[in-house]
């Protein structure tokens, strides 16, 4: 792997949130490669290497999206529908993470592709280990397509 290889994009507009995240995957040694973005406009940016990231490689992909559903400007649902019906980036796996329990969100999510639909836990130690556990499952133990 190459120290710029990307392996997890996390896209979440709520800082306390974000950092937790950060911090959990620290913990077990897997934000190295990490890159935050705080709305859908700018991880579709990301994602398709526009605006201010149009000089990154396009052939490069996160490992894996870590995705909140309730963010200003582009919301996630529709991030994951371009990301899931683009050729290039459809088969990079996306896990929702969310507040949200609305039973229209989660099929709506399904439906488009989601890899995985995480409700985000309240309590500080239950999330963090929630966080640790999907990012060692994204990126030891599944087996990507190459």
């Amino acid at each position: 792997m190459s120290n710029n290889e990307i392996e997890i994009l996390l896209v979440e507009d709520n800082i306390n949130d974000a950092e937790l995240t950060i911090r959990s995957l620290k913990k077990v040694n897997l934000a190295n490669n990490l890159v935050h973005v705080q709305d859908g406009e700018e991880a579709l940016d990301f994602i398709f290497c526009e605006g201010k990231f149009a000089g990154r490689n396009k052939q490069q992909h996160p490992k894996v999206i870590l995705l909140d559903i309730k963010m200003p400007k582009v919301d996630g649902i529709e991030v994951l529908r371009q990301i899931k019906t683009n050729e290039a980036t459809k088969s990079i796996p996306v896990v929702v993470m969310t507040s949200s329990r609305e039973e229209q969100d989660i099929i709506t999510s399904y439906q488009l592709g989601v890899n995985s639909y995480v409700v985000k836990p309240v309590n500080f130690e239950t999330f963090a280990k929630a966080v640790s556990d999907l990012g060692l499952y994204w990126l030891i133990t599944n087996q990507a397509p190459i």
